[in-house]
């Protein structure tokens, strides 16, 4: 393996930055494939940071464990990486049944033994914490793979962010232009198997998938373990869902067919019940739109505020959408994205956060955030609205004449 010291790594050989301009990906276009194997054979040997957003979900998982199978072709040693939590059960479930090794970050955590960083599912904007330190280490970044919109946070050798189902799609096809697949290899038919659960959670059990997420399927099937998959997928709700959902139910604001819900604090073991919740309440019949936020707590993070958008209506982008209604922090990075027909948001509580506050004191911090994301939801859904945070619906809902 090299051992390159913080000024080498910055001057590693790299090929020229992709994507081409101009270039539209199509299925079974090898293009892409092609610079992804240049750019890991140029860097042949090292040891790399695959690095998951703060909170992986299947689609991340099983992105980064396909990144680390086709790394193994060019003697790369990968180490998967994220700095949050994973409390969803399907995701507990993939990460036990399918053996895939996850690494939490944390202060203690040396980045400088890496050669070089690759980002899966994610650009670097909800990975703050690990790109902050690879940046004092200087390690350089060496991929991109990603289907959310563009950030432009990070500089990479090589980038391929397309708007797809999933991630998982896109390493899917990696793997069938790269890779000999079989299904005698363990390795192949875990990789399969989390890839399929990957690209089947984020295009809602194919309900949002495109021509590549099909074909990519199709391709996997011949190799996915479906007893494992069922199982994976398989898990009961816990009691704290039901118990968010429950609450999100019950706070719920309908208006304009958006439904908004805020929850109160919650655990940052219970994180992945907003999202549930989200995906809940969009099933409301006369609601096309949901945001279901909460307060996280986190004593080794401190507080923030989190919150997810779900919609079924197509000329609705949660990404812009997202980015419009909550702006940008003091360093230039929005606080909220998506891709299509999902997406979230993550808003620092800062001074106000804190321990041992009285229930007077949080209840007044609740009310203060819960009134003033509700009211910049409206103004982007262009209605005025008295909001009671005491109650589940809004005192009055009328639509702006100014636009």
């Amino acid at each position: 393996m090299s051992e390159l010291n913080a000024q080498d790594k910055t001057r590693a050989v790299r090929p020229p930055q992709v994507k081409p301009a101009g270039h539209e990906h199509k299925p079974g276009d090898t293009l892409m494939a092609t610079q992804f194997a240049q750019t890991l054979e140029a860097h042949r040997g090292q040891r790399h940071l695959v690095v998951l957003h703060d909170y992986p979900d299947p689609d991340a998982i099983s992105s980064g464990f396909a990144h680390k199978i086709l790394c193994a072709s060019y003697e790369i040693e990968c180490d998967l990486v994220y700095s949050g939590r994973i409390s969803h059960r399907q995701n507990i479930a993939m990460v036990r049944l399918l053996g895939i090794e996850l690494v939490r970050f944390g202060d203690t955590f040396d980045v400088a033994r890496y050669d070089g960083a690759s980002f899966v599912d994610n650009q670097g904007t909800v990975a703050e914490a690990v790109v902050e330190a690879l940046e004092v280490a200087k390690v350089p970044t060496i991929t991109v793979v990603d289907h959310h919109e563009a950030q432009e946070r990070l500089s990479p050798a090589f980038s391929d962010i397309r708007r797809t189902g999933s991630s998982a799609t896109i390493y899917t096809e990696y793997l069938q232009q790269l890779l000999n697949m079989n299904r005698s290899q363990r390795d192949h038919v875990r990789v399969a198997t989390a890839l399929t659960h990957g690209i089947l959670t984020d295009t809602g059990n194919f309900i949002r998938a495109g021509v590549e997420d099909f074909h990519a399927a199709a391709f996997l099937s011949h190799y996915t373990d479906a007893d494992l998959l069922s199982q994976i997928m398989n898990q009961r709700r816990s009691k704290q869902v039901m118990d968010v959902i429950h609450k999100a139910l019950g706070n719920r604001v309908t208006a304009e067919s958006f439904s908004i819900a805020g929850i109160g604090y919650l655990r940052a073991e219970d994180r992945d019940a907003i999202p549930q919740a989200a995906d809940f309440l969009l099933t409301e019949e006369n609601v096309h739109t949901v945001i279901v936020y909460g307060i996280i707590t986190n004593a080794e993070r401190g507080e923030a505020l989190v919150g997810s958008m779900r919609t079924s209506k197509i000329t609705i982008d949660p990404d812009d959408f997202l980015k419009d209604a909550f702006g940008k922090d003091v360093s230039g990075n929005y606080f909220g994205g998506g891709k299509m027909s999902a997406g979230g948001f993550e808003i620092p509580i800062g001074f106000l956060s804190g321990r041992n506050q009285t229930g007077e004191f949080l209840d007044l911090k609740w009310q203060v955030f819960d009134k003033q994301i509700k009211q910049k939801i409206f103004a982007k859904i262009g209605i005025e609205a008295e909001v009671d945070t005491r109650q589940t619906k809004p005192v009055t809902v009328q639509r702006r004449t100014d636009e």
